[in-house]
């Protein structure tokens, strides 16, 4: 259980930093980092990369020496939260479970060679979650050795199959290559379950939060937890819901604090916990890496690129060569806002940790792993992509931009709390804010998508050119004129007003303040604007039209356009 209390100490010092005094940090090239001067840097590449929040932890001479945490637990309420906050450890939990692994190593009572079914007291296909192994005897050569180095042949996630069929399934002779698996973790936690006797939430705390004094830790959620968690951020900084997992998955169900985890890798560095065979033997390369990218983990596109540095991957962790000795490191993401990253050179006795509850964490990583450890990561493997500068562009020159494109494709660009926002329900992109880089161009940054205005030399928008990762298209400006709104006497509106069916659904047509608006269960209220006296548009949503039909002067029906015809009778 974890402990519902905060040290008298940690009430003492300020509310985001665990250490109140200026300290000298150094890097693995030999240069002297003042903690302040690194408290500025972050805090401007946090507020450039458009980070919610984000808390980092430093290790020189085996000790923490700088640990703070940034912006905001929640974008929402504004609450700002302190190194004690809970966080999302993600895949982080996966490096705990492989080092709880290699104690039982130490301890005798596994052997990392041993055929996982050996371990087990029915053939993997019995079980449930296994039973689409049956009929493929490579089952029988896993190992924990293949779950933690991710050579199982498992996709990530059996829904990540890229067969498509949702099923768990061998791709490869386990052992011969690397490919990141949640599945291979999850597995090797049923094995060490039935081999102690005991759950894995139980475990991690006899064998590592209590030993260690990560008190704040835990692979199920706490009620303790309650009082000071932060939530996920997306790329727009929209809050995701938090979730409480109370079932302990060692691939990726941990909460923590910056605390906690930096102390764990602090222990780590010092040697404690594991005699130093095992150390050692966790982080020996077991399986080189060749992909070009870490993700999807299946992909065979192979490069030459991280020979030198000779990237491959231990038991739990990923391992690269640097002039200042073997880095090694672990990731964690969540597509629900956590982007997470540790390093550490034991040969250096430097570390350093940043855990980050917004999508926009992932493309500071390479700039802040740089700066603080003096030390170029594989950066393009991992996926961590550098933010692109933004630049503020005046709200009169985006109302230019306002309006609806056609042509290949359907669009609508519009304003929304001073923000520029774009949407193609047609093409599969929901709302999403659009970045300036200039007075005329902009990027998403959830998608590889850009877009660029071209304007007549009068200063007015005639079409916008959308580059999709490389391919380009012009959608042309609807003439605003030809969509002007007609407006409706309060009489003629409410002979439009009532219950419509379609099948076995129903549509309310309200109206309220002068306006008619749609209204369909549990579905969110569109404003109807009219073109004519019976055609209409939604303002919400730009590719939904529609017109009332009448019989006799009486309204009997309505049809709604989008993406096909839907007629809709009216009660």
């Amino acid at each position: 259980m974890l402990r519902n209390f905060i040290p008298v100490i940690a009430i003492l010092l300020s509310q985001y930093s665990a250490f109140s005094q200026t300290t000298n940090i150094i890097t693995a090239d030999g240069k002297t980092l003042n903690s302040d001067t690194i408290d500025r840097r972050i805090e401007r590449i946090r507020d450039a990369a458009g980070v919610t929040g984000i808390a980092v932890g430093i290790i020189n001479h085996n000790q923490p020496v700088y640990i703070k945490k940034y912006g905001v637990n929640n974008n929402a309420s504004g609450q700002y939260g302190t190194v004690n906050t809970s966080l999302y450890a993600a895949s982080f939990s996966k490096s705990v479970f492989a080092f709880l692994v290699m104690q039982l190593v130490d301890q005798n009572k596994i052997d990392l060679d041993q055929p996982v079914y050996t371990y087990l007291p029915k053939a993997l296909p019995e079980y449930a979650d296994y039973k689409d192994l049956a009929g493929d005897d490579q089952w029988k050569l896993i190992t924990l050795r293949h779950c933690l180095s991710h050579t199982t042949g498992f996709p990530n996630w059996r829904f990540l199959n890229p067969e498509n069929t949702g099923k768990l399934k061998i791709f490869f002779t386990p052992g011969s290559r690397y490919a990141y698996s949640g599945e291979g973790i999850v597995l090797a936690q049923l094995v060490i379950e039935a081999v102690t006797g005991k759950k894995l939430e139980e475990l991690a705390q006899e064998m590592i939060f209590r030993p260690f004094g990560m008190q704040h830790t835990s692979f199920v959620w706490q009620p303790g937890l309650d009082m000071d968690y932060a939530v996920g951020h997306g790329y727009d900084e929209q809050v995701f819901p938090i979730k409480k997992r109370n079932n302990a998955n060692a691939a990726g169900s941990m909460q923590t604090t910056i605390a906690d985890f930096t102390q764990f890798i602090t222990v780590i560095l010092q040697g404690k916990g594991l005699s130093n065979k095992e150390r050692e033997q966790m982080f020996s390369p077991q399986i080189p890496i060749f992909t070009k990218r870490q993700f999807p983990s299946l992909n065979n596109d192979t490069t030459s690129q991280y020979k030198t540095i000779e990237l491959s991957y231990g038991l739990g962790w990923g391992l690269f060569k640097t002039p200042y000795g073997r880095a090694f490191f672990k990731e964690g993401h969540s597509d629900d806002g956590w982007v997470n990253y540790c390093i550490a050179i034991p040969d250096k006795q430097i570390g350093l940790v940043m855990m980050s509850n917004s999508m926009n964490g992932e493309s500071i990583v390479k700039e802040l792993t740089e700066y603080i450890m003096g030390i170029t990561i594989p950066w393009e493997w991992e996926g961590y992509i550098p933010y692109t500068p933004t630049v503020k562009v005046q709200e009169n020159i985006l109302k230019r931009y306002e309006g609806e494109y056609s042509g290949q494709a359907k669009a609508r660009v519009f304003l929304e709390a001073g923000e520029l926002k774009l949407e193609a329900p047609g093409e599969g992109l929901p709302k999403s804010t659009l970045y300036a880089t200039s007075d005329k161009n902009f990027f998403i940054k959830a998608i590889p998508l850009s877009i660029a205005f071209v304007t007549k030399p009068d200063g007015t928008v005639e079409k916008m050119k959308v580059n999709d990762d490389g391919q380009v298209i012009e959608l042309t400006k609807i003439n605003l004129q030809e969509t002007k709104e007609v407006f409706h006497s309060e009489e003629q509106l409410k002979a439009y007003s009532g219950t419509y069916r379609m099948d076995k659904t129903t549509m309310k047509v309200e109206l309220k303040n002068g306006r008619l608006s749609l209204n369909i269960p549990r579905q969110e209220k569109m404003e109807v604007l009219f073109l004519s006296d019976t055609k209409f548009k939604v303002k919400s949503i730009f590719d939904i039209k529609g017109e009332f039909i009448k019989e006799n002067g009486k309204v009997v029906k309505m049809v709604i356009e989008q993406n096909g015809t839907f007629v809709w009778e009216k009660l």
